[in-house]
Parts: C-alpha cells; sequence; structure tokens
C-alpha cells in the first residue's frame, strides 16, 4: 500500500469511473431510440466505437496532453506518453493512485466525442466519422482539458469547472452544430417526418444517464468526503428541477406534456449543473437547472426551427446552450462555503470568477468552431463524410454495416424505406422531436 493513499477515497472514484462509463452506452440508447429504425444500430454503433477508439488514444497520448507537466499554459508534455511513470504512486494533491484517476478521466474523454454524434446523426459515413471523432479527440478535447484542468492557462485565469460544463458540454455541444452545419441538413428534413422510432429506448437511456451523473459529478471530488456529498445532491435537484423547466413550457406551449420532454429536461439540467456541483449550495442548484432545462427546451423548440439547422438530436441545444448557462451560473453562485479551493461568485460580492467564466466560454466556443471546421475539411480531403443519398434512403444500418435493427416491424408505420423509397407515415404532430415548428 502505498503511504497516504486513502482506500475508501480510492474505493469511491472507481466506482464513479464505473458509473461514467456507463454513460457512453446510455447516450447510445438514448439517442438510438431517438433516431429512425433504419439508422438506430449506426447509431449505437458510433458510442460503442468510440469508447474503444478513445479509450487506446487517451492511454497512449490522450492523458499526457491533458494532464502531463504544463507546457506554457497550452498543453502537457509527452513524459507519459502510454502512462509512463504513472505506475501505482498516489496523485498529486489527492489520496488516491494516480492511476485511478486516469480510469475516471478516460470516461470523460470517451463520452465526450459520443455526445457529438447526436448533432449529425443520420448521415455521416462511419470512416469519416471515426476520423474525424479521432482528430477532435486528440486536437480538441485534450488542449481544453489541460487548459482547464490540468494547470493550462484557463486554470491560471482562475475559470472553475468541476465536472465538465467548459470541457465537455460546451465542446461537445458547439463542436456538435459546426459539424451539422457543414455537413448539410438530412434529406426531407423539415418535410419529411423523422420521429422517434423508439421513446421507450430513449427514456432507458436518460434513466441510466442520469445514474451515471451521479459519478460524473460527485466522482470529481476525487474522495468519499463532504465535498462528493453535496455535489451528489445538487446534481439530483439540478436534475429535477431541469425537467420542470422544460416540461412546463413545453405544456404550455403545446397543449401536452411528453416523455421525451421530461427525460431532456432532466438531462438540461443535469448539464447546466455540472460545472457548479463541486461550488454552489442546494438553493441554487434549484435555479440552475430550472432555468438550464427553460432555455434548453426554448434553443431546441424555437431557435432550431428560426435559424434552420439540423442538430439531429439536439445535442447543440442541450449541452451547447446547458453548458454554456451553467458555466455562466458557476460564475453567478460559485461560494468558498462549499469549496474552499474555489472562488465566491458575482451573488456572493465578486466579480473576477464571473469575468473568467466569460473569457473561457469564448475559448471553449472558440475552439469547438475553428478546431471543428479545420478538422472536418482536412477528414474531407481524405474520405468523402457525407452518405450518399441512396444509401441515406436505405438507411446507414444496411448500408453502412450490412445490418438491421429489427428483423421485423412490429408498430404501425414504422418502416423507414420501402423498395428503395423514402417511407412517410402521416404525421400526427410537428416534424422536429420535440414539437419545434
Amino acid at each position: 500500500m502505498v503511504p497516504g493513499i486513502n482506500t475508501g477515497d480510492t474505493a469511491w472514484v472507481m466506482v464513479s469511473a464505473g458509473l461514467v462509463f456507463i454513460m457512453t452506452p446510455a447516450l447510445a440508447l438514448f439517442y438510438g431510440g431517438m433516431v429512425r429504425s433504419k439508422n438506430v444500430l449506426t447509431t449505437i454503433m458510433q458510442s460503442f466505437f468510440i469508447m474503444g477508439m478513445v479509450s487506446v488514444e487517451f492511454a497512449l497520448i490522450g492523458y499526457t496532453l491533458a494532464f502531463g507537466p504544463d507546457v506554457s499554459g497550452f498543453i502537457g508534455d509527452l513524459s507519459k506518453f502510454g502512462l509512463a511513470g504513472v505506475g501505482y504512486k498516489m496523485l498529486d494533491g489527492a489520496t488516491i493512485p494516480e492511476l485511478a484517476f486516469v480510469a475516471f478521466q478516460m470516461m470523460f474523454a470517451i463520452l465526450t466525442p459520443a455526445l457529438i454524434t447526436g448533432a449529425f446523426a443520420e448521415r455521416m459515413r462511419f470512416a469519416g466519422f471515426a476520423l474525424l471523432m479521432l482528430l477532435w479527440a486528440i486536437f480538441i478535447y485534450n488542449p481544453m482539458a489541460h487548459w482547464v484542468w490540468g494547470g493550462g492557462f484557463l486554470a491560471q485565469l482562475g475559470a472553475l469547472d468541476f465536472a465538465g460544463g467548459l470541457v465537455i458540454h460546451i465542446l461537445s455541444g458547439v463542436s456538435g452544430l459546426t459539424i451539422c452545419i457543414l455537413l448539410g441538413k438530412r434529406r426531407g428534413y423539415g418535410k419529411t417526418a423523422m420521429v422517434p422510432h423508439n421513446i421507450p429506448m430513449t427514456v432507458l437511456g436518460a434513466a441510466l444517464l442520469i445514474w451515471g451523473w451521479q459519478g460524473f459529478n460527485a466522482g470529481s471530488a476525487l474522495g468519499a468526503n463532504e465535498l462528493a456529498a453535496n455535489a451528489l445532491v445538487v446534481t439530483q435537484a439540478a436534475a429535477a428541477a431541469g425537467m420542470l423547466g422544460w416540461v412546463i413550457p413545453e405544456w404550455i406551449r403545446g397543449g401536452k406534456p411528453t416523455i421525451l420532454g421530461a427525460v431532456s429536461g432532466a438531462v438540461a439540467g443535469l448539464v447546466a449543473i455540472t460545472p457548479a456541483a463541486g461550488y454552489v449550495t442546494i438553493l441554487p442548484s434549484l435555479a440552475i437547472g430550472l432555468i438550464g432545462g427553460g432555455i434548453c427546451y426554448t434553443a431546441v423548440a424555437v431557435l432550431k426551427g428560426r435559424f434552420g439547422y439540423d442538430d439531429s438530436l439536439d445535442a447543440f441545444g442541450i449541452h451547447g446552450i446547458g453548458g454554456i448557462w451553467g458555466a455562466l451560473a458557476t460564475g453567478l453562485w460559485a461560494t468558498t462555503a462549499v469549496n474552499p479551493a474555489g472562488a465566491n461568485g458575482f451573488f456572493y460580492g465578486e466579480s473576477d470568477l464571473l469575468v473568467a467564466q466569460i473569457i473561457s466560454i469564448g475559448v471553449a466556443i472558440a475552439l469547438a468552431v475553428t478546431g471543428s471546421t479545420v478538422l472536418f475539411k482536412i477528414v474531407s480531403l481524405v474520405t468523402q463524410i457525407r452518405v450518399d443519398e441512396a444509401e441515406e434512403i436505405t438507411g446507414l444500418d444496411l448500408a453502412e454495416h450490412g445490418e438491421r435493427g429489427y428483423n421485423a416491424e412490429l408498430f404501425s408505420g414504422a418502416p423507414n424505406f420501402i423498395s428503395g423509397k423514402e417511407f412517410a407515415p402521416a404525421p400526427t404532430f410537428d416534424l422536429n422531436r420535440h414539437g419545434a415548428s
């Protein structure tokens, strides 16, 4: 046993790593239920493939770039390439082995590019997807993780991001929006019904996401302590408030509360509280979640239709918008009474943190837009990214993977293709998945 390592803290971080791990297959179900049946396996496959690909990438180079010794505030050096020298030593400033921290952070690195896939669902070739997401993990995720969590210039500026509002949600949501615009809209978007094919699957995925998020946020305390307990409680509070913040305006606007809206609102609340979970008390967490649910609903139900972009499963509307709000909210409600290692926000009499958060949000957006655009252009020179029209009509499950999600369609109007022709059952509600006009 290495002196100084706390077995209770280590056990909690390892359990939390397992909880965060389950979030990626949970996301696969969450997204998989929302696409048309002809694309369900492709959507699930993207998350599962990222689990394998990014695990290898993070072990080889991602960890050292994100958490290796700082080089000029910009990137980690290569001294921990292939996890060299990590061994069983204690993590600096903590009571856990560094390998436990590696495992925990690896799960974050896996989940982040998987979130992006919801923005371009149903229209990207698998080869283009794999190369783009690999390059994105190396050249966009790793630097941002270092800037905020690895001692880089945003950390030096004083930015706070307890569990990933800046690094995970803004970065993935804005990157998703950028990529879906560059890729173009799905064939028939706005004219053909593109309704979720299996909402119970989505609800199951959401339930697993909510469960995993307990480890996502509370595990970021890196110990079984009062800070973890605070993060756990405010996470649940924000998720519950986020559900109300989404469903209430949806009910008022559309006349019916939906289960899809309820789970989306819960996820929006979780996104919003993620950067603040280790810095705020219970009452602010309720406000953060409630407002987060409302603004994410507005982004999905109003802004997407107004601006016409095809963010298939609302990665930007929930993660991008929710992450921006959460980072700002941290600058408003953070208090050293919860975490002495943090800072006091605007509502506690200080403005420096809010300024740092605003700057960091701008940096995250700029990196996501610029980096994703450059990588998209590079990948497009190497391989075709967008599927052909015939393949999109047939469905990516068959065209890209030679598989079909369901051997028999058991519900009315389920087939998405008949004799190679697009099939659209007469919709009984608006075309977009949350009732957007």
